[in-house]
């Protein structure tokens, strides 16, 4: 995609980030997130929090990989030597993901945000996919669509868990590296591109159930506290089976399942089953892609 190239304001520098340089993101990126939940927030809602230092440092992991790996995506904008925003981007064989991206809220609507994001898409040159998730920020929403992003509105079901309905599992089991081939094999399908060696990171940090059998395969990553991370399946039927089976295995009586778009209607049908409220929240950004599925796809690995 040609791209037209914007020059941010004069006391701004736009330059690639750095592996000290992670940290700051992490703290800027987490306030910026509060912020705008803040903005929204009703009479009724919990007042938005930091994240947890666990989520911090793995945030400060995860990024850290790509600096290192995909340095030509990663990017940072500088007013008098003050970082103000910064946007990380990677590619897995054809395909472009946009992992985060932010700017302090201060400084927006300044250019910034567009200087950073056309800087990170020069990583997309020769791509043939682009896939991003999108917070609520309607200004970002309308630099991914003058990117040429088709944005699709993502669903979140959260709440306490009634799992009476829930049928029962078998043949799930602790995944390991040697599923990686056939993962890779599901993601392509689904994405247009493996997760490669984010399977490696995913599996440090999450807990991989996978079903592997002749009537259909599949994977799901979950979080410390039970929570999809991302799952990838074969059929819809085992993609439903694998979410019951983490809802049964959650550790708490309740759960929040994200990044739900609306060709993934099986996902819809078993949160509401287990007795989950839904609601919107933000976008997956596509280019060159449908939306995959089945599959639930990651915040910033996706």
């Amino acid at each position: 995609m040609g791209l037209h190239r914007t020059t941010p304001p004069m006391d701004v520098v736009v330059r690639p980030m750095r592996p000290d340089d992670v940290p700051v993101a992490e703290r800027l990126f987490a306030h910026t997130l509060v912020e705008l939940e803040g903005s929204l927030a009703t009479l009724d809602s919990p007042a938005p929090r930091l994240r947890s230092p666990q989520r911090a440092r793995l945030w400060v992991q995860r990024t850290l990989r790509f600096v290192e790996d995909d340095p030509a995506g990663c990017w940072v904008a500088e007013e008098n030597h003050s970082m103000t925003g910064f946007a990380t981007s990677f590619r897995r064989e054809s395909t472009w993901f946009l992992a985060s991206y932010a700017v302090a809220s201060d400084r927006q609507g300044r250019g910034i945000g567009k200087a950073l994001l056309e800087a990170a898409l020069t990583h997309s040159r020769g791509c043939l996919r682009g896939m991003l998730s999108a917070s609520v920020d309607p200004r970002a929403a309308r630099r991914y669509k003058a990117a040429g992003f088709d944005l699709h509105p993502q669903m979140t079901l959260s709440g306490p868990l009634d799992l009476s309905q829930a049928p029962e599992i078998s043949h799930v089991r602790g995944g390991t590296s040697g599923d990686q081939e056939w993962m890779d094999s599901l993601d392509r399908s689904a994405r247009g591109a493996a997760h490669g060696r984010d399977h490696e990171f995913l599996r440090e940090t999450h807990n991989l159930q996978v079903l592997d059998r002749s009537s259909g395969r599949g994977y799901v990553y979950a979080d410390e506290a039970g929570q999809v991370a991302v799952l990838a399946a074969s059929s819809r039927r085992t993609a439903t089976r694998l979410l019951w089976h983490t809802f049964l295995s959650c550790p708490t009586a309740e759960t929040t399942l994200s990044h739900v778009t609306a060709a993934n209607q099986w996902a819809v049908d078993v949160g509401m089953a287990a007795g989950l409220s839904l609601s919107t929240r933000g976008y997956l950004g596509l280019r060159g892609l449908k939306p995959p599925t089945p599959y639930l796809h990651h915040g910033a690995l996706l």
